[in-house]
């Protein structure tokens, strides 16, 4: 599609910076603290991206602010610093670049690429039962003349048409991504008929903005990379390289949450843990220090270059594919 020149440009640099070398990111909503799993994820994150000589970026997406607790990002950062995980550059956050997004929708809606949409989730729901939810949105607004207008009060949302094919993507320590885009992720809401941009558009745009070549995050994300891919194809350009996670689940099986207060790190600080011991036991999850270690993460990286089998089990610099896998058995 054709950009204005401003965002080609943007775009551009953001490749640029990829091709230049590793740029990873951490990306932690504000919503609450972090639990287990999303510290493990940022030390696995900020790993791969200091033992490849790169950069790690941090950016909160706080774009639905509904979701936002006060005070959260604050602790959030805290707890990073605490733990010895800095970032480079300055801090993003994604609240701050509604414009960029904005930019971006409506080059998308000059092109065709969207059309309204006035399904609610009610009426979707209706339409799903006794069948249980739909795999993906059946297109019902997709033929229609658009209305971008109020009606009867109401605003659309906006979809982006996504089309037929495999929507694919290069996973680190794992099979390549790929997921059917009409039987499995259907046209993308980018929009929302309140107004917020939504997740897949703003991450999208980030990944490319920001020139990311690498991904780290939790695997219930998987399923969503095909959705940001599906976003950057229409933006012509390419996906960075992801590695999903396994999550970290509790003894029972469940995986942690933000709601579970238990599992942050206010009760480590409780029972007296200080960062060495905290970035041990996360590093025993992986099989990376044995268990009643203690060690700060400087020295844990310290360690990890030390030991050339990691870069060699993966073939390059980094953390290698049999210690990510090791987190499918890790359960805390």
């Amino acid at each position: 599609m054709l950009l204005p020149e401003r965002l080609r440009s943007r775009l551009e640099r953001g490749t640029a910076l990829r091709a230049a070398g590793y740029r990873g990111r951490y990306a932690p909503s504000p919503s609450g603290a972090l639990h287990w799993g999303n510290l493990r994820t940022a030390l696995l994150s900020w790993l791969d991206a200091r033992l490849s000589g790169g950069e790690w970026l941090l950016r909160i997406d706080d774009l639905d602010t509904p979701r936002v607790v006060p005070g959260a990002e604050e602790r959030i950062l805290a707890d990073l610093l605490w733990l010895g995980l800095s970032w480079d550059g300055p801090l993003l956050r994604q609240s701050e670049r509604r414009g960029l997004y904005s930019d971006v929708l409506s080059a998308l809606r000059r092109s065709g690429a969207l059309y309204p949409c006035r399904c609610s989730r009610r009426l979707l729901a209706d339409v799903s039962a006794p069948h249980g939810p739909l795999p993906v949105y059946p297109g019902f607004c997709r033929g229609l003349s658009p209305r971008w207008g109020l009606v009867e009060g109401r605003l659309p949302s906006w979809r982006l048409r996504v089309g037929a094919g495999r929507l694919c993507w290069q996973e680190r320590w794992a099979e390549p991504g790929e997921l059917d885009a009409a039987s499995a992720v259907g046209d993308v809401v980018l929009r929302r008929a309140d107004g917020y941009i939504a997740y897949h558009l703003a991450t999208a745009v980030d990944e490319l903005d920001q020139g990311i070549s690498d991904v780290v995050r939790g695997a219930d994300l998987w399923a969503a990379t095909a959705a940001q891919v599906a976003v950057m194809q229409q933006l012509g350009a390419a996906p960075p390289r992801y590695g999903h996670v396994p999550l970290w689940r509790d003894a029972a099986g469940q995986r942690l949450s933000k709601r579970d207060g238990s599992a942050g790190l206010d009760a480590a600080r409780q029972r007296g843990d200080d960062a060495a011991a905290v970035i041990a036991q996360l590093a025993a999850s992986l099989d990376l220090v044995p268990a009643g270690s203690r060690l700060s993460a400087s020295e844990l990286l310290e360690d990890l270059q030390r030991r050339q089998d990691l870069r060699k089990a993966s073939g390059s610099s980094g953390l290698g594919r049999s210690t990510l896998l090791a987190t499918r058995d890790a359960v805390r």
